[in-house]
Formats: C-alpha cells, sequence, structure tokens
C-alpha cells in the first residue's frame, strides 16, 4: 500500500505536500512547528489538517503492521494462497482484515471444534460440497457413527456436520461483510425500560430507530443507560431479509445436502452470525459516537481557551464554594463566600471570607468588606463562580456596585464565570504547590478571578476534560480523549504564544518542543537567574537541547530582550530573512519597536512578494507571516476576537418574558442544540431548530463556545429551572 497516496486521496492533499509532512513528522517535528514554520512544505495545511494527516497515518501503519502479522501466522499454518494474501493486502480496514484472519484465528473449544475432533470433518465437507452425485445425508452420515469417539447415532454425526458448517459460514468475510451492511442500512435500535422507576432516560423507554439514522448523543444515552440497568437495548433486523441473502451465498440447488445445508446457514445465523454482528454494530455505533463526542468536546474547548482576557485590571474572585458542603438554602451557607484579590498579573493582593446569606447584618458587613477591598487595591472587575450559590452572590455583588457607583462613583463591572474544574484545581497538588499558605477555597476563588484575566493561562492547568463543555466525556475511551484534547489545549498555546518571564510551568509544558520537566527547568532557571533577557539565553536551561529549541523558540516570547524579534513570532531562524526585509523596504529595528513600520506592506507591494520572498530567502507565506509579526510586536491573538461580557446589574428568572431580546454568551455547544448565558443563574437552551431559518445539521455549524449571540426568550419553566431560547426572531 503506497501511504503516500492514499492519505492524499483520502484527505483531498497534494501527495507532494503529504509526503512532506510524513517526513516532518517522522523527523520529530510537532504539529505547531510543522504548521506555523514549514508551510512552504505542507501547502499551508492548518493544525487540525496535520493533526487528521497525523491520526490517519498512524492508523494506516497499524493496518499494514497488522496485515504483515495475518498473513504471517496464516502462512505459518501453511494455509496462505496468493489469492488470500491479496485480499488481506487489499482490505482498506482493520475489520475487513480480521474477517478474513477469522477461519484460521485460534479458537475457544466450541461445537464445531469438538466436532472436528470426533473425525466429522469429512462428512461436513462431503455435504457442504453439495455435487450433484452427493448422497442423502442420513446415508452418508451412516459410515461416521463411531461411539468410541462419542457419535452414538446417525442424528449424532448430521449435528456435528451441521455445527462445522455453520462455523464455516460463519466465518466467511465475505457474508459477514454483505449481513453487516444490511444491518447498517435496514437494522433497527430497539431500546425498552428495565425498570417501573422513572429516571432521566425515560425518553428511551420505548424507544426504535433506524440504525442508520440515529444520532451519537442517542447512542452514548442509551449505552449509558444500559450500564446502569434502566435500559434493555438490543439491535433488530428482519430475519426473512437476512436468510435469502445467506442462502444465496452457501445453497446450491439441485443437491441431496442442500435442505441440510439450509438449516445449517439458518443456524449460523441465529447462533453465530447475528449476534456476533449485533456486537459488532453496537460497537461500531458506540466508536462513532465517541469520535463525534471527542470531536465536539475538541471545537468546545477551542474557543474557550481563547477566550480574549481582561487585561489591565485588579480583578476581585468571588467564589460560593460553600456548595461543597451545602446545597441549595442549607444551613451550610454560613460557610461563607470565599473572596480574593489578584492584580494584573494574578499575583495574591488580598482574601477574605464573608457571609452574605446568612442574615441582614452579616450582609451589611459582607458589603463593607467586599468595598474596603474594592477602594484599597482599585478594584476594577469582579468574577463570579456559577456555582451553589452563585446566584445569591451575583445579586449581592450587584448591590455592591449599585452602592459604589452611588456614592464614590466606582463603575465596577462583573462577569459570571465557569467553574468547572476549578475544586479539582484547588485541590490538585499543583495548587498546593503554588499556593501552599492558602486552603482549598482560596484557592479556588484565586482560580476564578484569573480565569476572567486570562482564561488560557489559568485553564491549562485543569484536565480538559473537567472544563464543563463536553458530554458523556466520563464515557469516552479515555486515551483517545485525553490525545485529542492534550492536542487542542498545544494548539491554542502555541497561537497565543507564552511570555517565557511570567508564564508558569503549566503553560510553558503545553509549548511545541517542551514537557513538564523542561518547563520545571525553564521555571528554576528564571528564578535563579533573573528574567531572560534574550530567546538565546533558553539554550542554557538544563536538558533544553538544540531540538527543543528550535521546535519551542518561535512560540515563546522575551518581551525585555533588546531584540524586538525576541517578542514576535518570527523564529530565529528568519530572524536574517526580517532583518533583510527591512532593510529592502528601507526600515530598521527601531522602526519595529516605535511602531513606525505601517507602510511595510505598501512598499514590499511596490517591491514584488515573490521577488522579495526569493531576495531574502524564504518561502512567500513566511514573508507574509514575518510581514504580519512586524506590524504587531507583541500582539495577541485573541484581542483580535469578541470581548467578553461585563455585567453591572443582574437579572433573574422571574424577570424573562417570552418574546424578550437579550444578548448572551454561548456556553457549550452539543448535538441537539446550544447553552447560553444571558445573565440569569441558569443557562437557556437554543434546540437545533431554532439556531437559524435554514436547515442546520449541527448547532457547530452555526456558533462555537464563546460567540456573543442575540437570542429571544421563548418559554421559562420556573418550576423546572428550563429557560427555552430562540436564535430567530419570531420563531
Amino acid at each position: 500500500m503506497d501511504l503516500i497516496q492514499t492519505l492524499a486521496a483520502e484527505l483531498g492533499k497534494d501527495p507532494r505536500h503529504v509526503e512532506n509532512v510524513v517526513h516532518l513528522l517522522d523527523e520529530g517535528n510537532t504539529i505547531p512547528f510543522i504548521a506555523r514554520y514549514r508551510k512552504e512544505l505542507h501547502g499551508a495545511m492548518d493544525d487540525t489538517s496535520l493533526r487528521t494527516l497525523e491520526e490517519r497515518l498512524q492508523y494506516l501503519r497499524g493496518l499494514e503492521e497488522r496485515r504483515e502479522a495475518v498473513k504471517k501466522s496464516i502462512d505459518e499454518q501453511g494455509k496462505l494462497t496468493d489469492e488470500l494474501a491479496a485480499a488481506i493486502d487489499s482490505a482498506k480496514t482493520l475489520a475487513e482484515v480480521e474477517d478474513l484472519y477469522r477461519p484460521y484465528k485460534q479458537k475457544r473449544r466450541t461445537r464445531a471444534t469438538m466436532a472436528k475432533e470426533k473425525g466429522l470433518e469429512p462428512l461436513a465437507a462431503l455435504l457442504f460440497a453439495q455435487e450433484r452425485d452427493c448422497p442423502r445425508p442420513e446415508e452418508a452420515a451412516r459410515d461416521f457413527v463411531d461411539p468410541e469417539k462419542g457419535v452414538e447415532t446417525v442424528e449424532d454425526a448430521l449435528q456435528g456436520a451441521s455445527d462445522i458448517i455453520a462455523e464455516q459460514i460463519s466465518d466467511d468475510a465475505a457474508i459477514r461483510k454483505s449481513l453487516r451492511a444490511l444491518i447498517s442500512r435496514q437494522g433497527q435500535l430497539v431500546s425498552r425500560a428495565a425498570t417501573e422507576d422513572d429516571s432521566v432516560y425515560r425518553l428511551y423507554y420505548d424507544f426504535t430507530q433506524s440504525v442508520a439514522r440515529l444520532q451519537g448523543h442517542q447512542v452514548l444515552a442509551i449505552n449509558r443507560g444500559e450500564k446502569e440497568g434502566i435500559l434493555k437495548v438490543s439491535i433488530t433486523l428482519d430475519r426473512e431479509q437476512a436468510l435469502p441473502l445467506l442462502r444465496r451465498a452457501v445453497v446450491k440447488p439441485g443437491s441431496a445436502a442442500m435442505e441440510f445445508v439450509k438449516s445449517a446457514a439458518e443456524d449460523a445465523y441465529d447462533r453465530l452470525i447475528f449476534p456476533s454482528l449485533e456486537r459488532e454494530v453496537r460497537n461500531q455505533l458506540t466508536e462513532q459516537a465517541d469520535e463525534g463526542a471527542i470531536g465536539q468536546f475538541a471545537l468546545n474547548l477551542k474557543p474557550l481557551l481563547m477566550q480574549p482576557p481582561v487585561k489591565n485590571a485588579v480583578t476581585l474572585g468571588l467564589d460560593p464554594a460553600y456548595r461543597k458542603v451545602t446545597m441549595g438554602l442549607d444551613p451550610g451557607y454560613r460557610m461563607g463566600c470565599k473572596v480574593a484579590v489578584v492584580d494584573g498579573t494574578g499575583k495574591v493582593l488580598d482574601t477574605a471570607v464573608v457571609y452574605p446569606t446568612y442574615g441582614e447584618r452579616q450582609k451589611n458587613e459582607a458589603i463593607a468588606a467586599l468595598a474596603t477591598l474594592i477602594k484599597k487595591h482599585g478594584v476594577e472587575h469582579i468574577a463570579i463562580g456559577n456555582g451553589t450559590a452563585g446566584h445569591e452572590t451575583e445579586e449581592f455583588a450587584a448591590q455592591v456596585i449599585r452602592e459604589l457607583a452611588d456614592e464614590k462613583n466606582l463603575h465596577l463591572q462583573y462577569m459570571v464565570v465557569s467553574e468547572a474544574g476549578a475544586s479539582v484545581y484547588s485541590a490538585s497538588k499543583l495548587a498546593a504547590e503554588e499556593f501552599p499558605q492558602y486552603d482549598v477555597n482560596l484557592r479556588s476563588a484565586v482560580s476564578i478571578a484569573r480565569r476572567l484575566q486570562d482564561p488560557l493561562a489559568e485553564l491549562v492547568k485543569i484536565d480538559p476534560k473537567a472544563v464543563g463543555v463536553g458530554q458523556y466525556q466520563h464515557d469516552m475511551p479515555q486515551k483517545r480523549l485525553d490525545e485529542t484534547l492534550s492536542g487542542v489545549v498545544e494548539d491554542c498555546v502555541n497561537a497565543v504564544g507564552v511570555d517565557v518571564n511570567t508564564a508558569s510551568a503549566s503553560l510553558l509544558g503545553r509549548v511545541s518542543g517542551l514537557n513538564a520537566a523542561t518547563a520545571k527547568n525553564i521555571v528554576k532557571y528564571r528564578e535563579e537567574n533573573g528574567a531572560f533577557t534574550g530567546r538565546r539565553q533558553l539554550l542554557k536551561v538544563p536538558k533544553l537541547g538544540p531540538k527543543a529549541f528550535q521546535q519551542s523558540a518561535g512560540f515563546l516570547r522575551v518581551p525585555e530582550s533588546r531584540s524586538v524579534l525576541d517578542n514576535t513570532a518570527v523564529h530565529p531562524e528568519s530572524y536574517d530573512a526580517a532583518k533583510a526585509l527591512l532593510e529592502l523596504t528601507g526600515h530598521t529595528l527601531a522602526d519595529v519597536k516605535n511602531g513606525a513600520i505601517s507602510d511595510l506592506p505598501a512598499r514590499l507591494g511596490a517591491y514584488g512578494e515573490e521577488k522579495a520572498a526569493e531576495e531574502i530567502g524564504v518561502g512567500v507565506p513566511t514573508l507574509r507571516d514575518i510581514v504580519s509579526e512586524l506590524l504587531k510586536p507583541g500582539r495577541d491573538v485573541r484581542d483580535e476576537l469578541p470581548k467578553p461580557i461585563l455585567r453591572t446589574d443582574v437579572l433573574e428568572m422571574k424577570d424573562l418574558k417570552p418574546g424578550m431580546e437579550l444578548t448572551g454568551t454561548v456556553r457549550n455547544v452539543i448535538d441537539f442544540g446550544v447553552f447560553v448565558d444571558i445573565g440569569v443563574h441558569q443557562d437557556g437552551l437554543v434546540h437545533i431548530s431554532k439556531l437559524a431559518n435554514r436547515f442546520v445539521k449541527h448547532p457547530s455549524d452555526v456558533v462555537r463556545v464563546g460567540d456573543t449571540v442575540k437570542v429571544w426568550v421563548e418559554k421559562v419553566d420556573r418550576d423546572r429551572k428550563k429557560i427555552s431560547l430562540t436564535m430567530v426572531q419570531g420563531k
């Protein structure tokens, strides 16, 4: 198999570009490095396309290894023919390879193997051949009656022969492939209640859907319900549709053994083939649903991580962390609301605990305490965790904001941020190392404040599975989920770039070419030797060799460097090219530093891009990247994205009326719709049918996590705390 041609055809890419990427990957280059700094070699594929190529490359190489292993095993048995070898070589999936290998696999003790041990294989071969001169099965079986071997009667002999034939039919790769396709087209999944109790799975208590039309979220929900013993699930197929297909494949009309073989085929279908294919189809449905859910998780995670930071502000984090010991309006409220004040760099300035829900006196004391902290530290924004008692905390914060606006003419704003994963982080070893002086709840408040300041820098400290933008993540294949989400985090971190002098080890560890050990070494070197003053200084860090430097340098920023290029995404290998470009257009590095370079594109256009690229020794894609970086040194790509919505007053569910127009932020995108934060404690659901005035195949085609959207209230169910929204006016 030509891997390059196969990948190029599958992905619709130029074979030369695919071959280059394969070589780059085999040489140990990372996806972010290839995507950013080797564009000429791969035709400017993005990181997602490159990761898809890498995944398919691994699969196809694994497929090739399995083909060779299967052929070797069959050859050792002396049963490998040219025809079989060709069939194995042409198999396009692992499932097809396993179907071809099935007859030659060592099996556990079956009815067929026991029949063979009794010497009944020649009888089975005679009857299955169905020759014109084949004797009647009863006559042929007489010669195989042997009480010493356990074949007491003719019926025993025929039963053994039937078992052997049934297993041969079951092992036929072509038959299994045809029946598998039939189930995929005509089969149905049936789910029934295994209990009379009500549950979240009530929708699937009497559920039937064709296999071809099942949605991923339905498969995952049904699987979970079955696992919990609440649902009974099966795949059904009209037997009268399947048997004719089977008979056409194995029955030869006109033979005396025809009816016998037909009966063996039916036994093969009922006892061996259909139960096996039912498991296969269920597994395939689950794999497809898992892939879809993992893909959606990745799609949701990226915009969450890439949310623009709220910069240049002292931020106050309010964490209703008593949710750990209470639910609802419980006396546990007296545990209080934890408060942390952090400066613009994330450094903790102050902490406190207030009790706004305990009583009027305590509420007034809490207002006074927050007002003191705000005035003392110059707080500009408040971040509020969205956990239990979050709404009460939000009302309390809004009151503080109103009073300070009236009394002190201070104009604060707040934002409710997701605290998903905050408790996981605050109880982690990493948080304990970072804040040994604070208890778990105060650490959570710090994390919430920092999430508003710089979501990416804070969220990289948390297991991506815990950030609350997926479905059924605990049911997913964990290795595959971890690999995909880690890839997303890596791509986001490298797209933004990292300040080598302020970044945490957690953030540095996600940079291309670095790992946890080298990240810690960078931090240690920084602490012992002071701030880095240039990129080349990174080579002095223990265990950070030339290869790691090559892969990471372009993504690490050094604002303190004398060279402005060290604070851009221009790779050190292109510094000479950047300087040559500036000389070509009559500029200097000082012009770049002073922002006096706005005419660079015009001068370059007059000179000619291709001519300039050839002159300075780079390709046109790299030239364009260099120009982009020189125009905005130290730029943050997130600044170009929509800003987060900050509020000054609180909205309650009782304030919502059908038809009311609101602006909200998309918090989660799932198969059947999107959840939108509209400023009340409960997110509203926009069903997929209400996303646009057209057919929408998947919600991710319309919106993504972090988008600011205009919605209209459709229905409010206060008892069940459900809000239905629409993005189509008047719908």
